[in-house]
């Protein structure tokens, strides 16, 4: 079986999108499947999803059977270290994001490479010297005067990606979205129990670990000065989107007067979330008031009062 990394529209952990980008085909010779296909493919169950793309071969990023050859480039493509990176949160509007930069036409995003690249994900226990650097470069093709990167939410969280990342681009720019962690963990609990996940303790764990992002955010301070880093607030992203997305666009040093047909088109939206006890919600702003009072330290352009969970929490 050839272990290429093409998915449909709806992959493993249930990532869909548009086609040709958010569904995560990364062959330069696939074919668009016919409309009833998608449907019946989208109809099956996560895990019965999983298991045939992977019978034919096909896997995600995150996934054990990807192959990291770096794909080849097209006409007039050059391949180099990313100019910017996102590195987090999961369910904070990381791919609503990335599909408005992208659509600048100072940004190259090819259609086959899915936004999240996971490569530095995987070297936790793994060498990482000068040929797994090229490597990396090899994912980021772009045209010429154009710029590109990537959005892999789950880098923020790993603890041995931001020297990897500064090892490997040093110049380039980071970005992420925060969003209200108990919030982000009702979604991100919602999200991953939609796609079969089972509700362990373990489950719960992890989606309560994603929102502690003040010691993961100074751990990235300590490779890369903080005028590489944009942090963002989701809840400002989506009151604003024109002018956070502006300012998005003249850190990245793109032109600021482009607009986007459709601003607030959803992406990987959870759905209805799942319900929370309020004394368990309280519980978690608690658990969750220190690191909010560092991060709104550390970045006091973010507005505490757009976080319920800042004032339930007392931070």
């Amino acid at each position: 079986m050839q272990k290429v990394g093409r998915m449909a529209r709806c992959g493993a952990r249930g990532r869909c999108g548009p086609l040709w980008r958010q569904g995560a085909l990364w062959h330069g010779e696939a074919v668009r499947p016919p409309r009833a296909a998608r449907a019946a493919f989208r109809s099956l169950s996560p895990r019965t999803r999983t298991a045939l793309l992977h019978r034919a071969g096909y896997f995600a990023p995150w996934e054990g059977g990807f192959d990291f050859t770096p794909p080849a480039l097209g006409p007039g493509e050059t391949a180099g270290p990313p100019d910017f990176v996102g590195i987090g949160v999961q369910k904070g509007g990381t791919s609503w994001w990335y599909e408005l930069i992208a659509d600048h036409p100072g940004v190259t995003a090819r259609p086959d490479l899915h936004k999240e690249r996971h490569y530095l994900s995987h070297f936790g226990t793994e060498p990482f010297g000068p040929a797994q650097v090229a490597r990396y470069h090899g994912w980021f093709p772009r045209r010429r005067g154009t710029i590109t990167g990537e959005w892999t939410p789950d880098y923020l969280a790993y603890p041995w990606v931001a020297a990897l990342l500064a090892r490997s681009a040093p110049d380039a720019r980071l970005l992420v979205i925060l969003r209200d962690p108990v919030e982000r963990f009702r979604s991100g609990l919602t999200f991953r129990l939609s796609q079969g996940a089972l509700a362990t303790e373990s489950t719960v764990a992890d989606a309560v670990r994603q929102g502690f992002y003040a010691r993961s955010l100074r751990r990235y301070l300590r490779y890369f000065d903080p005028d590489r880093m944009l942090v963002l607030q989701y809840e400002q992203c989506s009151a604003d989107p024109a002018g956070q997305l502006a300012g998005t666009y003249r850190f990245l040093g793109l032109d600021d007067a482009h607009r986007p047909d459709s601003l607030r088109t959803a992406v990987n939206a959870s759905g209805t979330k799942r319900p929370l006890d309020p004394e368990a919600g309280l519980r978690l702003a608690q658990l969750y008031a220190d690191d909010m009072d560092e991060v709104f330290t550390l970045f006091p352009h973010l507005d505490r009062s757009l976080w319920p969970s800042a004032r339930a929490g007392g931070a």
